[in-house]
Parts: structure tokens; sequence; C-alpha cells
């Protein structure tokens, strides 16, 4: 007689994968907008960056600009004063920033970010 091995997971494998598949999911989820935010601020500054004669216009004016753009796309993780104007030695916007997510409980995430974009 011939005895059959048992092939396939278990109960308690399916739910230890399955865990692991939610906590991977859930850190996603309070990953992924934070990204997408981090995103859409570099895309607001290529594009001030990327118009004629902005490197003449004055800290206000690119502060005003930047947030207009950043206002368009909801970002709310962003304060104007957090934007630098660099003069020299070739004008250019210099950000640097972090932001800190809730994990679990008493568990925070904190990303940081620094970019730096040259204007024309």
């Amino acid at each position: 007689m011939k005895t059959k091995r048992q092939m396939g997971m278990t109960l308690i494998g399916f739910l230890l994968l399955l865990s692991a598949v939610i906590f991977v999911a859930y850190i996603g989820m309070k990953l992924v907008p934070i990204y997408m935010n981090h995103y859409n601020i570099v895309s607001a500054m290529k594009d001030l960056a990327a118009e004629p004669g902005s490197a003449q216009y004055s800290e206000r004016r690119v502060r005003d600009l930047l947030s207009r753009k950043l206002s368009v796309n909801y970002v709310r993780s962003l304060r104007p004063d957090q934007i630098e104007l660099i003069r020299s030695p070739q004008p250019s916007l210099k950000l640097e920033y972090e932001v800190r997510e809730d994990l679990i409980g008493n568990i925070d995430v904190v990303v940081s970010f620094n970019r730096v974009e040259v204007l024309n």
C-alpha cells in the first residue's frame, strides 16, 4: 500500500503568507502617496525652471509661482518657506524637506527628500 505525501500549503503557512502580504501592502499604502506628492513637487520645480527668464525672478515670485503649481496638484506636505532660491554660482531652486507618517502605533516612517533644479 502506497502512502500519499501531502502537497500544498497548510492553513498556518497560508495565514503567515497572507499576513506578510497584507503588511507589505499596508506599508505600500502609506509610502506611495508620499512619493506621488514628491513627484508632483519635482514636476512643478522642473516646469518653473524651464520657464525662460526664471533665473531673474525675485524670490517672492518664485515662491508664489511654485506654490500655485503645487496647489493645483493638491500638494499639502510642503510649505513655501522650505523652498530656497540660490543665486550664485548659478541660479537654482533647492528643496529639502522630510515627511513623517504614522505607521503602526508609535512607529513612524520618516522620508527625507533633497532636490536641486537649475533655473534658465
